[in-house]
């Protein structure tokens, strides 16, 4: 099948893929877009750990996504950012944005990474881990194993990159946006986040 330009501008805007990368999938699809997507995915994955450890890639660009919950009791707002302008605009990235807003208005994260988390609380976790192994009468042999797994599951439930993705259990937050980059080609970045809610208030005297 003859690879045209509308063929390579339709898969270029919903991946962010190069007019040349684009070309070659479609050829080696034979012009199925839906294929010459998977093959990008694949082809990508293999750089995406390497651009996101890119530090010197600067991602000055992006966008600032707002959610807000049907009941209107929830609102969240994220920065999402990337190096250019077109990758901005295209449909993965923001719905990348659009699924990270979704699982902070529902999981509701507290850090964005777990080197975001304040010393001291992390040093209060260990100790009552440490407490609680103890009273447990644990052997003392497997006492640092046992803390450390505890303190695993501490940063996967508060932190935003460790949680497992809302949408799909398979993966987490992290493995979403390394999928992302593979995607779109260049360096994807959750810069920060924000969310508010309107909570119930409990009535002390029970009435």
């Amino acid at each position: 099948m003859a690879i045209n330009a509308q063929m390579i501008k339709e898969l270029r805007d919903a991946t962010g893929a190069g007019p040349l990368d684009c070309k070659k999938a479609l050829e080696s699809s034979a012009g199925d877009i839906q294929k010459a997507k998977d093959f990008l995915l694949e082809k990508g994955l293999a750089r995406a750990v390497k651009k996101l450890g890119a530090t010197e890639r600067l991602t000055n660009e992006g966008i600032i996504e707002v959610y807000q919950h049907h009941d209107k009791r929830v609102g969240v707002m994220v920065e999402v950012n990337c190096e250019t302008d077109f990758v901005a605009k295209t449909e993965n990235f923001r719905r990348f944005a659009k699924d990270v807003a979704l699982h902070v208005a529902n999981m509701n994260p507290q850090y964005l990474r777990p080197e975001d988390v304040p010393a001291d609380i992390v040093a209060a976790e260990k100790a009552e881990q440490l407490r609680r192994v103890q009273d447990e009468g644990k052997p003392a042999n497997v006492v640092e194993k046992i803390i450390e797994g505890r303190m695993k599951k501490f940063f996967d439930e508060r932190c935003l990159m460790n949680q497992v993705f809302i949408k799909d259990d398979s993966k987490t937050i992290s493995q979403l946006l390394q999928e992302t980059v593979a995607v779109v080609g260049e360096r994807v970045e959750i810069r920060r986040f924000a969310r508010f809610a309107i909570e119930k208030e409990t009535n002390l005297d029970g009435a």
